[in-house]
């Protein structure tokens, strides 16, 4: 099914919006990062499987916005040693998709591949991110991501990055 005009452009600027967000966390550019999300935005990386109800079940991460905010000020802290030195990340973003636009959000999503090189070694992790954007003030804003792992329902290495 060929894409109208309007849904091409929208295509482009949610991926463009997924691009941006990639590179601001491969460099550790956490401060813009965060300004990426929306004030009342969820960050969710579930564990075992595709998730269910967040309240209820285990999850790696679920934080709200002030949870992410206190995350991004405690790489700041120089006190992250699990971070020291930091991981050189690069992430591979494919498959971007938009599911719905009902015109306020946008639900989207994309697959993942992210390398991690660190001391102990090397790690990919794949996931499959979904998003919910919304426009304000004319620009995109996360309000709600959702990481869902390929492995996570085995141990894990210790992600002191944001996924």
């Amino acid at each position: 099914m060929a894409l109208t005009p309007e849904q091409r452009a929208a295509l482009e600027d949610v991926t463009q919006f997924i691009y941006r967000e990639s590179r601001l966390q491969d460099e550790h550019e956490y401060d813009a990062w965060e300004a990426l999300w929306a004030d009342d935005g969820v960050y969710w990386v579930p564990a075992n499987g595709e998730g269910g109800d967040p309240e209820q079940e285990m999850s790696i991460i679920y934080d709200n916005r002030s949870r992410i905010a206190l995350r991004v000020r405690q790489f700041h802290t120089g006190k992250r040693f699990s971070q020291t030195p930091q991981s050189r990340l690069r992430r591979l973003v494919s498959n971007v998709e938009i599911i719905t636009d009902d015109g306020c959000e946008i639900r989207a999503a994309a697959n993942a591949l992210v390398f991690e090189s660190r001391t102990r070694g090397d790690v990919v992790w794949a996931s499959r991110n979904e998003y919910t954007l919304r426009r304000e003030n004319g620009d995109l804003r996360m309000a709600r991501k959702k990481v869902v792992l390929v492995n996570n329902q085995t141990a894990l290495y210790s992600m002191a990055f944001l996924i």
